[in-house]
């Protein structure tokens, strides 16, 4: 017997009909992959961001480095290789590749703030679950070269506006701010000492975040656990007097542009190299999972990956299948799969030659046209025609070709009209554009 494969665990196929995979969890159809995909590319053009685009694989040190070293990520779920003595890693996030190439390209040299956009694939080595893959899709902002609290604002403006312009409304945004590494670490020694004698309370995961970062065992979401956090010492009582102006001025900006939010004073979010603003916004309707986008500042970043000088930063991830999960509770208004302008049948082999030419020439028109690719039955061409929901059909036979005329027929009314060859193109583009008006 000839062996047949399956994709991998935890990677999903995006077909052009929506399916349901061995989770249950419903796979969107590419159509509405690409309808999120051109929404986010349009409000990124309303907010002046530029899109850039990284290598999906990049340096392991590279990515070690900037996420940081007692990551989750790093210790555990990073796919990475090495071939030739040099040791690669598939991106598991697209900050450090995006600063990279900020400072490899120098791209600070074409003035101004950078506004930067992504969206890609990312990869981690975790165990699959509802909305969460080890290969997964996020898009993003990067916004470098300036401390400015309205960068800030500006970041959580474009963030939220996106979930807007899809129709999700029922989110909440939580906010927090870290201030800088050097203030932190004594709410860190502050924190551990808090949490020390609660440890064999805590979880194995806790415990060993205890060890590690202090700061992770904010992220847990079991009860009891954050029942003992009610009492922790709280990060805003840690932050200088500069990071606490920073922090108010982001939440006058946020004021002004009517962005509701909630202050979480254990916010912290994973990755090393956030300093100043955090933020995170979340769906209800995600159940315990419900993180759906969050990010904040990190202007280390840049100086930890090799730079002479600082570069203020600040941006944020998304998920995109969790966003597909939150439009399915949503029930948000999405596409159908894109419905072929004209359909044409052929009866006769001289008719499908005359079919398949005059396909060509409507499609170089600007028209969606679908044909017939198995020589079927007329009736069978008829079905197909339904199946694809074309807005038009025309039929070609002998008769036709004689007459060198069409009969285009609208398929919801069913009203038809003779149109000659010679003015197919002119009439056909009429019609569709009328009908998608």
């Amino acid at each position: 017997m000839s062996q047949t494969f399956q994709n991998i665990k935890g990677t999903f196929d995006i077909l052009p009909d929506p399916y349901t995979d061995d989770g249950g969890t419903r796979i969107a159809p590419s159509a509405e992959w690409r309808y999120v995909e051109a929404t986010v590319r349009d409000v990124m053009a309303r907010y002046n961001f530029d899109e850039i685009r990284t290598p999906i694989l990049e340096p392991t040190a590279l990515v070690a480095r900037g996420v940081g070293e007692a990551t989750d990520i790093v210790q555990k779920e990073m796919f990475a290789f090495e071939r030739s003595d040099t040791q690669y890693v598939l991106r598991p996030e697209i900050t450090a590749p995006v600063v990279r190439s900020y400072l490899q390209h120098h791209l600070d040299q074409r003035g101004g703030v950078q506004k930067l956009f992504y969206i890609g694939p990312c990869f981690r080595a975790e165990q699959p679950q509802k909305g969460r893959y080890r290969q997964f899709h996020q898009f993003g902002v990067e916004v470098l070269g300036t401390d400015d609290a309205r960068a800030d604002a500006e970041t959580v403006a474009v963030m939220m506006a996106i979930y807007d312009e899809l129709g999700i409304k029922d989110t909440r945004l939580r906010m927090n701010t870290l201030g800088t590494p050097d203030r932190r670490e004594e709410y860190v020694h502050a924190l551990r000492e808090y949490l020390e004698p609660y440890a064999d309370e805590l979880s194995e995961t806790s415990r060993r975040r205890l060890k590690r970062n202090p700061l992770r065992v904010l992220d847990t979401k079991l009860d009891h656990e954050q029942a003992i956090l009610q009492d922790a010492p709280q990060l805003i009582d840690y932050v200088s007097d500069e990071s606490r102006a920073h922090y108010d001025r982001v939440q006058r900006f946020l004021a002004d542009l009517g962005v509701s939010y909630v202050e979480d004073p254990h916010l912290v979010r994973g990755l090393d190299y956030y300093t100043e603003t955090t933020f995170e916004l979340e769906s209800p309707d995600l159940g315990a999972q419900s993180a759906l986008a969050g990010g904040g500042r990190y202007d280390r970043l840049a100086e930890v990956l090799g730079s002479e000088e600082p570069v203020p930063a600040i941006g944020f991830a998304a998920g995109m299948e969790r966003l597909f999960l939150a439009l399915d509770a949503a029930e948000a208004e999405r596409p159908g799969l894109p419905a072929p302008d004209v359909f044409i049948a052929a009866l006769g082999e001289e008719a499908e030659q005359w079919v398949f030419r005059t396909t060509q020439e409507l499609r170089a028109a600007g028209l969606h046209v679908a044909l017939d690719l198995k020589g079927r039955s007329l009736k069978a061409q008829m079905r197909e025609a339904n199946r694809q929901e074309a807005d038009y059909t025309l039929i070609i036979g002998g008769n036709e070709l004689e007459a060198e005329e069409a009969t285009v027929k609208e398929m919801e009314s069913g009203e038809q009209e003779d149109v000659p060859f010679a003015e197919l193109s002119t009439v056909l583009l009429d019609k569709c554009r009328t009908e998608h008006e």
